[in-house]
Formats: C-alpha cells, structure tokens, sequence
C-alpha cells in the first residue's frame, strides 16, 4: 500500500508539472535558482561600483583642469565596459548553446572576478601616467566580455528551469540578484564614504570594495561547479537537435525579436543607470547635497527595488507580464519630470519621495521583464539570441546613459534633460511591447528542425 501511494504521488507531480520543465524538489530549485542569479551580484556589483566611484576615479586616472572634461573621460571608460558586451555574448552564447548552459556559467563568474580584482590594485595616473587610463580602460573591456553572457545566460537557465506560470517570479530573481549586487556596490561606496576621510578615500580606500569583488566570486563558482543542467537543453541533446549554428540561426531567423528586444531594453538600461548610477553624481554635481547622503539615499532605494522586484514578478504570473511593464513605462513616462524637479531641489525629503516614486516604477518593468524577453527565442538558440539582442541594447543605451546624461546637462544647462531623455526612452519601449505577440507554443519552439 506504501509503495502504492508514493507511486501515485510522484506520477501526480509530474503530470501537475508545466510539460515546459522536468520536476524539482523545492530545495534543488533553490540552489539553481541561487547559483544562476549569484554571478549577476558580481556583475552588477562591480558596474554599479565604478558608477559611484565616478568622482572618485576620475581624479585619479584623468586629472584635467575642468572636472567635467574628467568625469567624462571616466563615464565614457565606464561605456566602454558595455561596447565589449555583444563580443562577449557572441562568444558565450554560442558555447551556451552548443555546450550547455551551465558550463558557459561557470567560467563567466571566474572571468568577471579577474579584471574587478585587478583594478582594486591599479596604479592610478600620478603613478604611471598615460598607462594608467589605458589599463583602466583594457580592464573594463575584459570585464564587459565576460558579463556579456553572464546576466542573459542566468536569465536562460533560470527561465528554462520555470514552470510556465512561474516564469515571472523565477526569472524576477535574475533582476533582485542584479539589485543586490548594485546594492552591494552602492552601500560599501556608502561605508567607504563615511568610513574615510576624503584623502584616505582617494588615497586608497576605494580601492578595498574592488579587491572584495573577488569573494563574491569565489562563492558564485563553487555553487556552481555542480549545477543541474537547463532541462529544456537536455531535451534538445536529448532529441540530438542541438544546434550547430546558433549565431547563423539567430541571424536568420530572428530579426522580429532581435528588435523588440532592443526596444524593451531601451527602458531597462537606460532607467536604471540614470536613476541609481548617475543620480548620485547628478545630486553632488547639480545640487549641494553631499555624496554621503546621495548614496545613502540610493542605498534605501535600491533595497526598496530588491523587494519589489520578485512582488512584481509573482503580480506578473497573476495578472500578466504585459500589464505590469506596461504600468512601470507609462509610470516612468509622465513621472520622470516631476522626478526631476524634486532632485534639483537639492531637498533631502524630495530627493528621498521622488526616487521613491521612480523605485516603484522601475521595479514594476524590472520585475517580470525577462519572463517576456526570454520565450521569444527558440531554445536552440535562446542563449545566443538573447545574449546579443540584450547586450547590444545595453551598450548602446545602458552603458552610455550616465556619459550622456553628463553631457546633455553641460550642453543644455537644464537639470531637467536628464528626465526628458528617460521619457523619451519610455515612450520608445511603451511602443515596442505593445508590439509583442501573445507567446509562442513553448513545444515547437524546443524542437527546431535538426541541421
């Protein structure tokens, strides 16, 4: 009788089971879930890092007689980070979908952690000269490559590892993740901060968040070394249908998505590297509110958005992705100049109500924005294809936020252009995801014709 039940509890399982993932005990899905989203803390982290540490850095590598001339010389280094992104997801989604998932995961987190360790122990400008802001720019580079098919490579073991009515909240922790880590980078800038003198902290106490980058690391490669592989890949190896082709497929049959997705991640990069990398630039350089209460401000805020972000994306699995996104662009495209009034105030109760305000919308598209992204490639070369469309999005648009948030503000004079460039970013995605389609048939989609 025993015997009876325990086979007709696990054969219920498995036909209660979306047909889109194989079952998994809660705590195996919590591990894969951990060690997928853990190397976006690094990425993120580390990104966010540099953001904060803009002033900072830019006395440091790039001395100059007017500071803005250096604060864009160092968001542009910053941009070049993202410029080497596609390159990398070229070269990790192709071993993503030809070689697994998992072992693409692997080796990005080891590769992302040398060049952050790296610049914690580059000599700056006064040092070395000229060959300081070269290696400073050469470590960005490699850092980008790596991170080129980390974020999305996560986004496609977590979302193939979802069952279709969990997708948003499963493929949330993606984002939550990514805000843990900014906020990592965002709370140690604010301990630096307070912890140092100015002089210390440009001495060499920025130079500790950066060396601690690697510990992260090491923990992300450990969870990984024994992670189950994405069963909608070991259904392809399976099926003998794994592709031999992915980038020649991708380029060939997916010109429709490769473009919504750019459209979508106009918002998503652009939203967040105005709103939590370059506001704290922005209040110290526009205003008189001191760094240490700017970054704090953006510490709350960020630990605000971490919470939101798995809400959203469990609201999302109830009422639909479509209608959350859709609340956050439309939020984001009529609030942002208010927004930006209230932090031009300079007032610490404003600055505090209005990133509020933009933290409830960002997460609202944040949250359940993979669960959209992510289905519109076939498996075969979902790695791929949506490693280069994201990647190549964030370079263009994410990357380049903060430098032309900087520049737009010295050209126009107006602390309010940095809002009219997000609303406009808003409109262009509210546009886009009105063009997506309902979702495609998950089987068709995992089983292409072989080559």
């Amino acid at each position: 009788m025993l015997r009876f039940v325990v086979w007709w509890v696990r054969n219920r399982t498995v036909m209660n089971t979306s047909p889109s993932i194989a079952p998994e005990r809660p705590h195996a899905l919590r591990t894969t879930v951990l060690a997928g989203a853990i190397g976006n803390v690094l990425e993120w982290y580390d990104f966010a890092l540099f953001g904060y540490f803009a002033p900072v850095l830019s006395v440091l590598f790039f001395p100059a007689s007017d500071p803005s001339l250096s604060l864009i010389a160092t968001f542009s280094v910053f941009a070049v980070g993202f410029l080497a992104r596609p390159l990398g997801a070229l070269c990790f989604g192709y071993w993503g979908d030809t070689r697994g998932r998992r072992s693409a995961l692997s080796w990005s987190v080891i590769l992302m952690a040398i060049p952050t360790c790296l610049l914690g122990l580059l000599p700056t400008y006064a040092q070395i000269g000229l060959a300081a802001p070269i290696a400073l720019t050469l470590l960005r580079f490699i850092q980008g490559f790596s991170v080129g098919g980390e974020f999305t490579g996560s986004v496609t073991f977590l979302i193939e590892h979802a069952a279709r009515n969990e997708r948003g909240y499963i493929g949330s922790w993606a984002g939550f993740s990514a805000q843990i880590g900014a906020l990592l980078g965002s709370g140690v800038g604010a301990i630096a901060s307070t912890s140092f003198t100015p002089e210390t902290l440009h001495d060499w106490g920025w130079r500790i968040p950066f060396l601690a980058g690697s510990v992260i690391a090491v923990v992300g490669w450990y969870l990984r070394r024994n992670l189950p592989e994405s069963p909608a890949f070991e259904r392809l190896q399976q099926s003998g249908v794994v592709s031999s082709t992915p980038i020649r497929d991708f380029a060939t049959q997916n010109q429709a998505p490769l473009l919504q997705v750019v459209g979508l991640v106009l918002l998503h990069g652009v939203g967040f590297y105005i709103f939590y990398v370059y506001l704290p630039t922005y209040l110290t350089k526009v205003t008189d509110l001191p760094m240490q209460t700017a970054l704090t401000i953006n510490t709350v805020c960020m630990a605000m958005m971490a919470v939101l972000i798995p809400i959203m994306g469990k609201v999302a699995d109830r009422v639909g992705p479509r209608w959350v996104l859709t609340a956050g662009a439309v939020g984001l495209t009529f609030g942002t100049i208010p927004f930006f009034v209230c932090f031009s105030s300079g007032h610490v109760m404003a600055v505090v109500m209005a990133q509020l305000g933009v933290t409830l919308f960002v997460a609202a598209y944040m949250g359940p924005f993979f669960a959209i992204v992510a289905i519109l490639f076939p498996v075969a070369h979902r790695y791929t294809g949506l490693s280069i469309s994201y990647n190549m999005a964030s370079a263009l648009f994410g990357g380049t936020a903060p430098l032309i948030a900087t520049m737009i503000v010295e050209r126009s004079g107006s602390p309010l252009a940095p809002g009219w460039y997000v609303s406009l970013c808003a409109i262009i995605s509210l546009f886009v995801l009105l063009t997506i389609q309902a979702e495609k048939n998950e089987t068709t989609q995992a089983h292409p014709n072989p080559h």
